[in-house]
């Protein structure tokens, strides 16, 4: 669900352009409160004699059934006058809807052209009654020959045709069921979350919707759209209707999906729960960060319900690749939300009403007091899942309607320790590896929050171990353990800081020292100092660019004589999420984009992007990839530095050396289909 509107300042813009009007709310459609603030800007665009209005979706994840109704009447109010209402900026979730509900045929849907979009089917139109063999001939999906005997099986087995066809695997099972959607003349869905509304599916008793094997999409006026396999089960149909009190419409969906979706919506003591799927066998729960005292899901999940839900939740993060879950309460709803590939998208929307039992059970598991509410507290939890252990850090915070809670998934099993998997370009990485064969100087990485620093620390690390070697780390807090290093955390509360643990570590005979941030003066001239005595030091600064790590670092103090002998290189980089391969698809650059980023000389240019599908949240991105830019010290910087240079200064030094910066690093990996523009831009835009 969305934040409700009013907390939002400008939650809907309006702008006259020509003829019509465009409406653009900045939150999902979904619940009364979003809805009422939506139309009551229509309504005003309506009262001002706007009759011509273009809703733009772009911002908008989700819709419920209720501003689908919506949706209609304001298109039978805008006829009445001679107008009409357009969506434009939709994902593909809410266009799978409007075609599963027919809304599509009532209210224009545009593409990114302005023209509206056509009904995703093959060249060949087929209408019912018309054989399933026919169709997938049509569309390419099997020949004749197959056909043929599948007709003979049938008649052998008493199987239906299509049927045969899944299981002798000759046409995918999707595939399949889209054919028969078009023979029986019902739409097929294939479910998942986002493509059915909660608050309806809820309408019918589960043990009901479990036995006749359907399930409730959404409820437009009176109509009832239902998930079934068989889209001729008139019996069905009737009892459904009778409960309901509704016109029921079928909609065609996999049996599988169907029972899946049951038991992970409305299963779990009915709480609303639409994504999350059963607890795998090897899912364990590490009480106490004990190896040996595991506490298994299978024997609670019986007696409570949130356990089994609290551990779903973790292990569908682990299993998607997310980085951080963050539960969040709200006045009317509250929610779940994955950051995945560094974005977050909504996972689920239980009910208000779960989330003190949620954040109670996620503080048993990390050992913290359940009944301090009015602290932030921070802890750790351990679960082993997929055949290997997984840390969670755990962090709450108070808030206006409860405690805020964000779980940092730390998957040593995903994290990248290899110089030679930082997907570095060729030459940078040369570069990097470089620095690291040093004796003895400080070599930095620079970037935001959550731009891989730490990462490419860790892999520098595990490239530079050795038995012969003694390095020592100094990190808040220690993410992943190392073999053969020793690693030391940052305990600020009992007055152990960046720079106290530095000024230890250098009595301990290090040759490489590994500072997890340089955040004030006395840890940036320590690190200094340790350079110029004969150690490797590695640390991190959040900067936005290389050459920024200078300035920042004159500016905290170091002396600038200091810091040009000292100071190796610095590493910019950045993280851009890479395109789904699963739906990626590739064109010729527009000769405009030839043009501005100079590619002329290359000819005809293939470029590469995705069109969104389930694998990859309807994104078009799945998986990151970073983008790099090395400032190796040389000579004439040693020079400028002792110069206190300013910004200006150190951005014509390199200018003028035709500097291999994070965008030009970014367009190689576009030119290398990998990644795009867009994508490069929104990471290295300052």
């Amino acid at each position: 669900m969305s934040t409700p509107a009013e907390n939002v300042p400008g939650a809907v813009a309006r702008v006259r352009i020509g003829v019509a009007t465009h409406v653009t709310p900045k939150f999902s459609l979904v619940g009364n409160d979003a809805l009422a603030d939506f139309m009551l800007v229509v309504d005003d665009c309506v009262d001002s004699g706007e009759f011509k209005i273009i809703v733009d979706f772009a911002s908008v994840q989700t819709i419920d059934s209720l501003a689908l109704s919506s949706l209609m009447d304001l298109q039978d109010r805008l006829m009445h006058f001679g107008g009409w209402v357009k969506i434009t900026g939709h994902n593909n979730i809410i266009g799978e809807i409007a075609e599963i509900t027919g809304i599509s045929d009532y209210i224009a849907f545009l593409d990114s052209d302005g023209r509206k979009e056509k009904k995703k089917s093959g060249d060949v139109s087929f209408g019912p009654g018309s054989r399933l063999g026919d169709i997938l001939i049509a569309r390419d999906l099997i020949t004749q020959e197959k056909i043929d005997e599948a007709l003979k099986l049938q008649d052998r087995l008493g199987k239906r045709m299509g049927r045969i066809i899944i299981d002798k695997g000759w046409v995918e099972e999707n595939d399949v069921m889209r054919a028969l959607s078009e023979q029986l003349g019902v739409p097929f869905v294939r479910l998942r979350p986002g493509l059915f509304d909660p608050a309806v599916s809820s309408k019918l008793d589960i043990s009901i919707a479990r036995r006749l094997c359907v399930m409730p999409l959404f409820r437009v006026r009176s109509a009832l759209y239902l998930a079934t396999p068989k889209p001729q089960d008139m019996p069905t149909f009737e009892e459904v209707s009778e409960r309901l009190q509704c016109e029921v419409r079928p909609v065609l969906a996999k049996k599988e999906d169907i029972q899946k979706l049951l038991s992970e919506s409305m299963g779990i003591a009915d709480m609303q729960f639409d994504m999350v799927g059963d607890v795998d066998e090897d899912f364990e729960v590490i009480e106490n960060l004990q190896l040996d005292d595991y506490s298994t899901i299978d024997e609670v999940a019986a007696g409570s319900p949130v356990v089994n839900l609290v551990n779903s939740i973790i292990q569908r993060a682990v299993h998607d690749g997310a980085s951080d879950i963050h539960l969040e309460p709200f006045r009317t709803h509250s929610r779940i939300r994955f950051r995945i590939d560094g974005l977050l998208y909504e996972f689920t929307a239980p009910r208000v009403e779960l989330h003190p039992a949620l954040v109670s059970r996620l503080k048993v598991m990390a050992n913290l007091d359940i009944a301090e509410r009015r602290m932030p507290q921070d802890g750790r939890i351990q679960v082993h899942t997929q055949g290997r252990s997984v840390d969670l850090r755990f962090s709450s915070l108070p808030g206006l309607y409860g405690e805020k809670v964000v779980l940092r998934i730390l998957d040593k099993n995903q994290a990248i320790l290899d110089v030679n998997k930082l997907n570095m370009a060729s030459h940078n990485l040369g570069v990097f590896k470089n620095l690291l064969d040093s004796n003895h100087g400080l070599i930095l990485v620079t970037g935001p929050t959550g731009s891989g620093k730490t990462t490419s620390l860790y892999a520098a690390l595990n490239y530079l171990k050795s038995i012969e070697k003694n390095i020592v780390t100094i990190e808040d807090p220690v993410e992943y353990q190392l073999d053969i290093i020793n690693q030391n955390e940052v305990r600020d509360g009992i007055g152990l800081t960046f720079a106290k643990i530095l000024k230890h570590v250098l009595r301990q005979d290090p040759d490489i020292v590994m500072v997890g941030e340089i955040r004030e003066r006395e840890t940036a001239e320590i690190a200094v100092q340790a350079a110029l005595t004969g150690h490797l030091v590695l640390s991190t600064l959040h900067t936005n660019d290389a050459v920024g790590a200078v300035t920042r670092l004159i500016d905290m103090g170091v002396e600038p004589y200091l810091l040009s002998s000292a100071l190796l290189g610095v590493v910019g980089q950045r993280l851009v999420r890479t395109i789904c391969p699963n739906c990626k698809y590739e064109f010729l650059a527009p000769p405009e984009v030839i043009k501005q980023y100079g590619w002329e000389e290359q000819g005809d240019v293939k470029l590469a992007k995705g069109k969104g599908c389930e694998e990859c949240y309807d994104s078009g991105h799945k998986g990151r990839m970073g983008i790099h830019e090395i400032l190796k010290t040389d000579v004439d910087l040693q020079k400028l530095i002792i110069s206190s240079p300013s910004r200006d200064e150190l951005s014509d030094y390199l200018e003028k050396r035709d500097f291999h910066n994070l965008f030009r690093d970014g367009l190689g990996r576009v030119l290398d289909r990998n990644t795009t523009i867009e994508e490069v831009s929104r990471v290295t835009s300052i």
